[in-house]
């Protein structure tokens, strides 16, 4: 009998298996003694239009570093139903002991899925989706709402049902006075509505960010060019089904999608000063310098905006994840103190408004040092 030498096979195997349980999570400061936790709370599978199995999911997110997600298959709309016939509930079943093992939060969700209006909603933390499949929409945000779970409209400038331009119809002002909605996605894959984030802001609604993945996660998303996931940054009491959901009823939430935060100025400021240190500042003959690190994963886009004209610094900056960058300030007319202000472009606390900055330099308690 012929033999085979199966260690190379194992050692392969043993190799891609470690591989494809390798974490990658991207680091972001908490926050006010919060948890800021990395959750995606719109994704699907075959027992809807997705692609993948249940558990394909869960490792998807256990390898991004992902705090939580949910499953939010759609009632009415299953491609898939000839191949795969099964409760609304059996996607959360599946996936359930593959996230209990990988450690990631799994909350129980559905998509309700109408034509505009009023469009699509998410209803996560449900207790049972067959409960919400209903022929009339407003019966299956009512058995949402009888369920208590957290509602958000999801990708409400979809071009598929509002081609022209994105605006809200008499029955989302029906569905939001009856308590029926609790946040928008801001942002759905890498569709970012200035108009939803203008109405989370203007109604005390939750921001959103989805990846609403279909296929999967790496044929959207090239993680090899340092790409991420759509996602909502969740500030959390601590890392728990039940602190997401606290979170989540008080507004404590950014959507974060390729380089930009989108979000309130109370989470995005300390965000950006618990990432960026100052190292060093050295005065010169003319000025000084200032060394700051980047500790996080994150990206900076830094603007000068207003200032004194005798402060003589650069316009733009670009401040890479986990790195250090100079600034170089020129003081003219003998000026020994000065702001530099900046714009942080990429961190949007309104529509078209990022994030205001501002560094007080003392030259001559520098001096003093």
């Amino acid at each position: 009998m012929k033999t085979t030498n199966l260690l190379p096979l194992i050692a392969v195997f043993a190799i891609s298996t470690a591989q494809a349980q390798v974490r990658e999570r991207i680091e972001i400061p908490d926050i006010n003694g919060y948890k800021t936790l990395q959750c995606d709370f719109h994704i699907h599978t075959v027992f809807s239009d997705g692609l993948v199995w249940p558990t394909v999911r869960v490792d998807e997110a256990y390898r991004e570093g992902l705090d939580a997600i949910s499953v939010t298959d759609h009632l009415e709309y299953r491609p898939h139903g000839k191949d795969i016939v099964a409760s609304h509930n059996r996607s959360y079943e599946i996936a359930k002991p593959a996230a209990e093992s990988r450690d990631v939060i799994l909350v129980k969700g559905s998509e309700i899925t109408r034509s505009m209006p009023p469009g699509h909603f998410n209803a996560i933390f449900i207790s049972d989706s067959d409960e919400l499949a209903k022929d009339d929409w407003r019966q299956s945000l009512a058995e949402a709402k009888k369920q208590n779970a957290f509602i958000f409209w999801n990708h409400p400038g979809w071009e598929a049902q509002q081609p022209d331009t994105t605006r809200r119809f008499p029955e989302h002002t029906e569905i939001y006075n009856n308590g029926w909605m609790h946040g928008i996605e801001v942002v759905n894959g890498n569709g970012y509505s200035e108009e939803a984030f203008q109405w989370c802001l203007d109604k005390k609604l939750t921001i959103m960010g989805s990846s609403d993945i279909h296929q999967p996660i790496q044929t959207d998303i090239d993680f090899a060019k340092g790409a991420h996931r759509t996602m909502t940054l969740v500030f959390a009491k601590n890392r728990t089904a039940e602190a997401i959901r606290e979170a989540l009823d008080n507004r404590r939430t950014a959507a974060f999608y390729d380089e930009y935060l989108i979000g309130e100025e109370q989470y995005l400021r300390p965000i950006f000063e618990n990432s960026i240190e100052i190292k060093d500042i050295k005065k010169g003959d003319t000025g000084i310098t200032v060394h700051i690190q980047n500790n996080s994963g994150l990206f900076f886009r830094l603007k000068k905006t207003a200032h004194d004209p005798n402060v003589i610094y650069f316009r733009d900056y670009e401040i890479k994840p986990h790195s250090r960058h100079t600034i170089t300030v020129r003081l003219n007319s003998g000026s020994t103190t000065g702001k530099v202000n900046f714009e942080v472009v990429n961190l949007l606390v309104k529509p078209g408004k990022g994030l205001e900055c501002s560094y007080d330099l003392q030259i001559e308690e520098l001096l003093n040092k």
